[in-house]
């Protein structure tokens, strides 16, 4: 574990178990499950995470004038004039593994740029509105680790409304164990229905 009384090294380390997090939800899942729509407007794991290794590589990449070593695995921005949802979803061509592969070495070239650079070094969002495209790794590390907080918090609900996998992570569940979960939610449902 990181010495988190160091700024950058708590960021850093919040970010990393963040991601771990995410793709841990696809942990058992087949292909089909991974992929299936699990909301109204088509959210799937796989979709969650195709979509924040993209985000990290853009973040710690042409933000801070590195380039991923190997762009045509990424989603181009142009894809996005085609289809708004490009990163959202696995085309038939990508797998489960395979993406999770590429996270993984998305998230070393992030830890990368995280360790050549301190805090206050600048860069540069070329996707951001003209007057608030200069940031600090500071800033973007605080930013990308909050949206994949978001979509980790997304593939829990996903997941457990899949197959009732619940837990903060691998190691830690972070609920009670052995708990009537049942009768927590007719208790919860009695309660609800005061109101109804």
């Amino acid at each position: 574990m990181s010495d988190l009384s160091d700024a950058k090294a708590a960021l850093h380390d919040y970010l990393r178990g963040n991601r771990e997090d995410l793709i841990w939800k696809l942990d058992g899942l087949s292909e089909r499950e991974v992929r299936l729509p699990r909301t109204a407007t088509g959210n799937n794991l796989l979709g969650l995470v195709k979509h924040c290794l993209n985000v990290e590589a853009g973040y710690f990449g042409p933000t801070f004038g590195r380039e991923f070593p190997t762009p045509d695995e990424l989603v181009p921005l142009t894809a996005f004039d085609e289809d708004p949802q490009a990163d959202w979803y696995a085309r038939e061509d990508e797998t489960k593994d395979g993406l999770i592969d590429l996270y993984r070495r998305v998230g070393a070239f992030a830890d990368q740029t995280i360790d050549q650079l301190p805090l206050d070094a600048p860069g540069q969002v070329p996707w951001w509105l003209p007057g608030r495209q200069d940031v600090t790794l500071q800033r973007i590390i605080i930013h990308v680790a909050c949206d994949l907080a978001r979509h980790a918090g997304h593939a829990d609900i996903m997941r457990e409304q899949h197959d009732t996998t619940v837990g903060l992570g691998r190691n830690n569940s972070n609920i009670p164990d052995d708990y009537d979960w049942p009768a927590y939610v007719s208790k919860l449902t009695k309660l609800a229905d005061h109101f109804g």
